[in-house]
């Protein structure tokens, strides 16, 4: 997969710089550097692998029309996202109460705009690179499942999946029993459902079911 990565990235920049100008093709050139590159390759690769609808050095405008750009732009037709790798030097340290206040009130007024903007340090990105995964998947796997599912995915089957990507286990009827606060019957018809659809897969312990997981290289159901 790592040559393929490398592949796919060059041929990324290579397109976008392709069509841009001035400023846009000069950031381009100048902000996607190592770290920008590293969030692809350890996050984003892994889950996906494929960088398709994603825009390195994305221009985004805030309220006064000051430009502004983002590290990497998702955009596919049902959604925008915006990731940031952000360093510690670079954006806390040496950061004032002014730029602290205008990095908080950007990514609100985004926000408004429609933006989910996504932040990872560069420390879990190069060290702790599945718990970037692991939160990138909650944010943007719902939406996925929205898109791709429409009414076949119900409301309590999502939250379902979600709780199971958030425990990073195997969940029980019980624990959906707990959380939801529903009957044995329900929780097991909202598990079994998702193991017709292929998103989650029985656990067998000595013959029995003993928990569901979700299943292998989940997120190229979505895709």
């Amino acid at each position: 997969m790592g040559g393929n990565f490398e592949k796919e990235h060059e041929a990324l920049v290579e397109r976008h710089l392709s069509t841009r100008t001035g400023e846009r093709r000069g950031r381009l050139a100048r902000g996607h550097q190592y770290a920008e590159k590293l969030l692809l390759q350890n996050v984003w690769w892994p889950l996906f692998g494929n960088l398709d609808h994603l825009h390195p050095e994305y221009e985004v405008y805030d309220w006064n029309r000051k430009s502004q750009f983002l590290d990497l732009a998702f955009l596919p037709p049902y959604g925008k996202f915006g990731l940031e790798c952000d360093g510690y030097q670079s954006h806390v340290k040496d950061m004032d109460r002014e730029k602290f206040s205008y990095s908080l009130n950007r990514d609100t007024f985004l926000a408004g705009m429609g933006w989910r903007i996504i932040h990872f340090s560069f420390d879990d990105v190069q060290k702790r690179p599945e718990v970037c995964r692991m939160l990138l998947q909650m944010v943007i796997g719902p939406t996925l499942i929205r898109n791709e599912s429409g009414s076949s995915t119900s409301p309590q089957e999502r939250e379902v999946l979600r709780m199971a990507w958030c425990t990073g286990k195997g969940i029980r009827p019980k624990d959906i029993m707990i959380q939801y606060h529903v009957n044995f019957r329900t929780a097991r018809k909202w598990l079994q459902g998702l193991v017709d659809k292929g998103m989650l897969r029985p656990v067998l312990k000595n013959a029995y079911i003993c928990c569901y997981e979700p299943v292998e290289g989940f997120p190229e159901v979505w895709s």
